[in-house]
């Protein structure tokens, strides 16, 4: 299988943190800041978009293992910037090296892994299991 993805690729993502980003939104006892869950997602969020434009028709991407490291907090409001990085391409598991940063200091640092899939096929799987709820 020929494949459109190098490492060194790489894609960033700016955004404004917001209240519905805070820690506040999982649990009520934690601090008023950027969540780490919310920081997790950028990350996830940054590496689909790289994968996004190569994929052939009737592809996606799921995320499969993510290491994160939240090494300082970021007030609401303030802007987080997530850059992401191919790091090794095995077949259609793709692995990413992220950095996160504040308008301060490095605020998180990731490596993640992704699939890629039919959407199709794994659609079906997914109903198939649904079905066993009934």
């Amino acid at each position: 299988m020929s494949t459109p993805f190098k490492v060194g690729m790489s894609r960033e993502l700016k955004i404004k943190s917001q209240p519905s980003d805070s820690a506040q939104k999982f649990y009520a006892n934690l601090p008023n800041v950027f969540a780490t869950p919310a920081l997790g997602g950028l990350m996830e969020r940054v590496s689909a978009e790289l994968i996004d434009e190569h994929l052939q028709p009737g592809e996606q991407s799921v995320g499969i293992s993510m290491d994160l490291k939240h090494m300082a907090a970021t007030p609401l409001g303030m802007e987080v910037r997530v850059k992401t990085e191919i790091t090794a391409v095995e077949g259609r598991k793709l692995t990413f090296h992220l950095e996160a940063y504040d308008e301060v200091e490095k605020i998180g640092e990731a490596s993640h892994e992704r699939f890629i899939i039919q959407a199709d096929k794994f659609n079906a799987r997914v109903a198939e299991k649904a079905k066993k709820m009934a």
